[in-house]
């Protein structure tokens, strides 16, 4: 048996402790200096507008927009019913589609097949000072024809509806990408210190019910703190928003502040982001305690105002309620608004599909434009209305398969370049021909309006850098006033 040296064992222990204690000490050093880079960012340099305290230290263009309203049409509305008319697919409804469009293309489940044209079973007509088609399901949008930027010609790369998504949301298929919303409050932050900088509200229609993934709304490679928080649309918008029975206020801020000092303490030893979302989260459940029943009490919301969007009851979990809890949700200083509404997977029952969910949208979305407008928000709230895909001009049943070669959404206010069309699909609405939009494109764009070049809104990950738009993307300027 070795004999026992108590100078070599003191030697090995203060090796030990001064290793150990280094590395939580250097850890504690560079969790202080992110602390207090966090904190600088959050007095926004003078060229800077009101409320920008994220990551990015200045605007890389003119703010045009300050905050988004994504009006997510899940499911993929068919372009051929709501802002792409195509009389000779009508002329040709119910014969052979012509090979030459769709050879060699790829298809959903319409592979294999015999592919017959469907023509729109509804009208069209033109409105607005620029003429604008839309289909006769939108009473209310033709009202608005000159706020909307109507883009034609989108493109997508994925034609199954979760991979789609994923794309619309986040510029990529692979998962643990940050989503629009994340980056945005990742990189502007949030003029609301009561409320989360990114809210996710649903709602659903009678038909074409396509399932929604948290992912959609996911921080992914960013630190938590950055994900979207769904709000309920029935009910309490935030589970357990209310102390327990015998739960004071100051009894609850006893807990929150001695849940800080005990993850303070935490953060001095190592050095992970997500202590600081921790700390920051207790907080804000905190603030919501107030911020919550306060936002979601429509008394104070005229009958005119409840009249304008067509809500019955308000909080009923509709899509029009939805929208009018946009607007407070705007007004507070949220930067990222997500409305999903499940209507628009019509692989079948195109028509009572189609005529149901504009029923439920249109109003709504309308009223939304005209209130923003009036309250003179619409000038920096940017509103992006569409699904993940389109909808093919040949049928399948009673219905129209995916489609990814030419869609069409809209966007209002926030710098765009209103009462236009943009692009175009060819005669019969099976492909974008001109001036094509890709999925990067718009989200270049849309960080454009917000100030952002997307070249350099990024993070590292695993020794690459990580970004919206991936490699891809280029400003459409033409769609910016």
């Amino acid at each position: 048996m070795s004999s026992f040296d108590p100078a070599t064992h003191a030697r090995s222990v203060n090796r030990r402790t001064f290793l150990t204690q280094s590395a939580y000490g250097l850890g504690g050093i560079a969790f202080a200096l992110l602390q207090q880079k966090l904190a600088a960012a959050g007095a926004a340099p003078a060229n800077l507008p009101p409320g920008w305290n994220g990551a990015l230290r200045e605007s890389h263009f003119p703010v045009r927009a300050k905050r988004v309203i994504f009006l997510c049409m899940a499911g993929g509305p068919s372009q051929l019913e709501t802002f792409d008319w195509k009389p000779q697919l009508k002329a040709l409804d119910g014969q052979p589609f012509p090979e030459s469009f769709t050879k060699g293309q790829q298809l959903a489940q319409l592979q294999n097949t015999v592919l017959k044209a469907r023509g729109s079973f509804t009208n069209f007509a033109r409105h607005g000072r620029a003429g604008i088609e839309i289909s006769e399901l939108f009473p209310h949008l033709a009202t608005v024809a000159d706020d909307l930027c109507v883009v034609r010609s989108m493109q997508t790369e994925q034609i199954n509806h979760d991979t789609a998504h994923a794309f619309m949301n986040t510029g990529s298929i692979i998962k643990g990408r940050p989503s629009m919303g994340s980056w945005l409050l990742y990189g502007l932050g949030a003029e609301t210190q009561d409320l989360p900088g990114f809210i996710v509200l649903n709602s659903q229609g009678k038909f074409g019910l396509q399932p929604i993934s948290a992912r959609q709304w996911s921080s992914g490679v960013l630190p938590s703190r950055f994900q979207g928080i769904q709000f309920q649309s029935r009910g309490d918008a935030v589970h357990y928003v209310g102390n327990p029975d015998g739960v004071c206020q100051s009894t609850q801020r006893l807990v929150v502040e001695e849940i800080k000092r005990m993850n303070g303490l935490l953060a001095e030893e190592r050095a992970d982001p997500e202590i600081a979302t921790r700390i920051a989260q207790y907080e804000m459940a905190f603030k919501m305690q107030s911020s919550v029943p306060e936002l979601t009490d429509f008394k104070n919301e005229s009958q005119a105002m409840l009249d304008l969007y067509g809500i019955k009851e308000p909080g009923d979990g509709s899509y029009a309620s939805n929208c009018l809890l946009a607007r407070r949700l705007a007004e507070r200083g949220v930067r990222m608004i997500q409305l999903y509404h499940r209507a628009w997977d019509h692989h079948g029952d195109l028509e009572p599909g189609m005529k149901a969910g504009a029923k439920e949208v249109d109003q709504a979305t309308a009223a939304l434009i005209k209130d923003l407008k009036q309250r003179g928000m619409l000038d920096d709230t940017l509103i992006l209305w569409g699904g993940e895909f389109g909808r093919t001009p040949m049928g399948q049943g009673t219905g129209r398969d995916h489609h990814i070669l030419g869609f069409s959404v809209f966007m209002a206010g926030g710098g765009v370049k209103a009462g236009q069309v943009y692009g175009a699909t060819d005669e019969l609405g099976y492909k974008a021909v001109d001036r094509v939009v890709s999925v990067h494109d718009l989200h270049a764009t849309m960080l454009a309006l917000m100030g952002v070049d997307h070249r350099r809104l990024n993070t590292k990950f695993q020794g690459l850098d990580v970004r919206l738009t991936g490699i891809a993307g280029e400003v459409v300027k033409d769609l910016i006033a």
